[in-house]
């Protein structure tokens, strides 16, 4: 989402002169001649954000589209980790998805339609929110595996089973209300623009209340649970002796670390920006570019999580990793298996070639 958390929200300076084509329903708006300062940030953002949205497309489908292939090539899920895990690849993927959407809108124009405007938008407001509060429910299911271990199995499969989708799924769904309401694209000095558009006259007050919704659900509330229940977790932990209880300190802090470091930047320049929309106060084009092109780089940060997500909550489990070998092991069997067959018809038929013949012996070795 184009430098906001909601898609490419039209500034709260905008004037609206608003007409309407016979054939559209897309409104054409224009801004009052000199209102603007120069186009630097909007032609960083053209280059920046394709790229960068490009990058984590790439890294996100492929980490996140392994965790799900692996977790359903076996099939049933076995632990109430595994199916946080499988949410959370879930999210992200589904997240990763719309940004080539935005990469095109970004660097180009928006050539998808209303309609899948709209779409766009519902699916990344479910997922950017998901993704956090799952977040949030695989520290609270940690809190209870580590300080309440004796009797923790009735709280954690509740959370697994049932509250995950009363308290991750369906506040993400709700939360979509607005798009479906508001979203839609609009041509903007002669450019074709998916976003929000509220009503002219309450413009402001919108806006800012869905900044702050955004700031409190989206990092705020889930931030806070995080942070206490990891901050519990370590201190018991910090009591207890051996090597693995130090590393589980130790990946408990990363994920702390890298949650902060990929959400706080963005948050606190969005932060920044809702308080100058609040003042409503003219500023100058130096101010208004800086947090321009900040929100842009905080917001390529933050999206980056979603890539490593894979690696923090997946690739690092035990559990994972087997399965992992699994599935790898299984493949290599069955390739063992009908370079057998293979073998064997050569043997009654004619001399295999010596390509056949290096093949077979290295996948040989390998089984």
């Amino acid at each position: 989402m184009p430098a906001t958390s909601n898609p490419d929200e039209t500034p709260w300076y905008l004037s609206y002169d608003v007409s309407y084509d016979n054939e559209s329903d897309s409104g054409n708006y224009s801004y009052p001649e000199g209102l603007f300062c120069d186009g630097e940030s909007e032609y960083f953002k053209s280059i920046f954000c394709p790229c960068v949205y490009s990058l984590v497309f790439v890294l996100g489908v492929v980490g996140n589209g392994l965790v799900v292939v692996i977790m359903g090539y076996h099939g049933r899920i076995r632990t109430m980790t595994d199916k946080y895990r499988l949410h959370l690849s879930a999210a992200d993927l589904l997240f990763v998805l719309t940004l080539p959407f935005w990469s095109i809108d970004a660097g180009h124009n928006w050539y998808f339609g209303d309609a899948m405007c709209k779409i766009v938008h519902i699916i990344y407001t479910v997922n950017l929110y998901s993704s956090v509060l799952i977040l949030a429910f695989i520290s609270l299911d940690r809190y209870y595996a580590v300080v309440h271990a004796t009797n923790s199995a009735g709280p954690r499969k509740l959370l697994a089973d049932r509250l995950v989708y009363v308290g991750v799924w369906l506040p993400a769904i709700l939360l979509t209300v607005p798009d479906i309401v508001f979203t839609k694209t609009m041509n903007l000095n002669d450019r074709v623009v998916c976003e929000r558009i509220y009503p002219e006259d309450s413009y402001q007050t919108w806006m800012i209340a869905f900044r702050i919704q955004d700031i409190a659900v989206g990092f705020v509330l889930p931030g806070l649970v995080i942070l206490i229940c990891y901050c519990i977790i370590i201190s018991r932990l910090s009591h207890s002796t051996g090597l693995q209880k130090r590393k589980a300190v130790k990946i408990t802090i990363i994920l702390i670390i890298t949650f902060f470091f990929c959400w706080l930047p963005y948050y606190i320049v969005i932060s920044i920006d809702t308080v100058m929309l609040m003042k409503g106060s003219d500023y100058s084009c130096e101010v208004e570019q800086v947090v321009t092109t900040s929100m842009a780089i905080t917001e390529a940060i933050a999206f980056f999580h979603c890539c490593l997500n894979p690696i923090l909550y997946a690739f690092v489990g035990v559990n994972f990793k087997s399965y992992t070998r699994r599935v790898f092991s299984h493949s290599d069997s069955r390739n063992c298996s009908s370079l057998k067959k293979l073998k064997g018809r050569d043997k009654r038929g004619a001399h295999p070639s010596v390509s056949t013949e290096s093949e077979s012996s290295s996948l040989q070795s390998s089984c």
